[in-house]
């Protein structure tokens, strides 16, 4: 496998490549619609229970009559990101691309919902870059690593514990807890239901849009 490129301004660095004007933007798609787009990130160890919460919360968005997207960490390594590992370069490069489409379903005037580990500060700040002010919603699903051991769902837990898996976030690679994200969800509190309730409550509060599309569907 080929080194993998992790310049996070590749394009705009390229005074060769020049942005083209189009007359159609996010306002005029957001506004067909009838909703305010936005990103929300969901973080946090592996089996926290992330895309559980996801799928719950696009559920009820979709329920709602609003034009959404879930873009799962695990279902985006079997196409777009199917040739990178899990080196931290690796990790760092997932986390762009799907920041990038996030930021281009955005655009296109979508709810877009992304669960992933994304352990690194950095490449979550990067992630929030890429959006304006309100648009990017971090959710911190805060699972003690213990109980995220117990569930292992997917069984990486023991093989990891075992020496199989190498660079395991949480165990022999970091997990960098955020320290200012718009929500911070506690598993053991709440169930995955409840907790995209809780999501939902805070997106309706920061989207006037929102708060009315989900109003008239309701």
């Amino acid at each position: 496998m080929g080194t993998v490129n992790t310049n996070m301004n590749m394009g705009a660095a390229n005074a060769n490549i020049h942005w083209h004007f189009q007359s159609i933007q996010k306002p005029h798609r957001a506004a067909l619609k009838k909703q305010s787009p936005m990103c929300i990130w969901l973080t946090g160890l592996s089996g926290a229970g992330k895309s559980t919460i996801a799928n719950n919360l696009e559920a009820r968005l979709h329920e709602a009559g609003l034009h959404t997207y879930n873009l799962d960490g695990d279902n985006v390594r079997h196409g777009l990101n199917s040739d990178l590992g899990f080196s931290n370069e690796a990790r760092a490069e997932n986390i762009r691309r799907v920041a990038e489409v996030s930021r281009l379903m955005v655009d296109a005037g979508l709810i877009v919902i992304v669960s992933m580990i994304s352990p690194f500060a950095a490449q979550r700040a990067f992630a929030r870059s890429l959006f304006a002010d309100g648009e990017f919603v971090e959710v911190f699903v805060d699972s003690k690593i213990e109980d995220c051991i117990t569930r292992d769902p997917k069984g990486l837990y023991a093989k990891a514990l075992r020496g199989d898996l190498k660079n395991f976030t949480g165990l022999d690679s970091p997990y960098e807890i955020p320290e200012a994200p718009e929500l911070h969800i506690t598993t053991a509190a709440m169930t995955p239901f409840e907790a995209a309730d809780l999501i939902l409550a805070h997106v309706s509060s920061r989207n006037d849009s929102y708060v009315t599309q989900f109003a008239a569907a309701s």
